[in-house]
């Protein structure tokens, strides 16, 4: 049977709770096993103490693990709170009313070309207040799941880094 190791894709069920801190465990979100979460193990695209939970674990296993939130999606952080002029919202120089909504994620990219994921708390007569932290930011993470499967990753996935087909990435 296959073991969970770099290069292989796997696909895993889980349900995650997150420590609000104030009432214990809530509930967050569940993945369920007929439609997995499917990753190239040993890529960076999950956190690395989920992925040395499940290291060497076969489809079938079980896994729980609880990760804190420096280990997860770091503290919480006020300075990626900002304000954006409205005016760069513009599309051919009209006000975008489907993508100005509070709530509304938007993908963007810094000055840097690094892609950030914003989501607008407010807008109002400064501008669009957006938030770029992680969803999961100061939370401490609790997961708990089992193993799909796994198989070897093709080597375009291995070149490209992520799955390709059923569940993963399309070109």
């Amino acid at each position: 049977m296959e073991k969970i190791a770099p290069n292989k894709v796997v696909a895993i069920s889980y349900e995650l709770h997150v420590d609000d801190g104030e009432s214990g465990k809530t509930f967050r979100e569940k993945v369920s096993p007929s439609a997995p979460f499917h990753f190239l193990f040993g890529t960076g695209h999950v956190l690395p103490a989920l992925e040395a939970a499940i290291e060497g674990k076969s489809a079938g296993d079980r896994f729980e693990v609880f990760i804190d939130f420096e280990h997860g999606y770091g503290d919480y952080d006020d300075s990626k709170k900002v304000i954006l002029p409205k005016a760069n919202f513009k599309e051919d120089g009209k006000k975008n009313k489907d993508l100005l909504r509070v709530g509304k994620v938007i993908p963007m990219q810094d000055d840097k070309g690094n892609h950030l994921r914003g989501e607008i708390t407010k807008i109002d007569y400064r501008g669009v207040h957006m938030d770029f932290n992680p969803p999961l930011a100061g939370f401490d993470l609790y997961f708990t799941g089992q193993i799909v499967s796994v198989r070897d990753a093709d080597p375009e996935e291995i070149a490209h880094g992520h799955v390709h087909g059923p569940g993963g990435h399309h070109h």
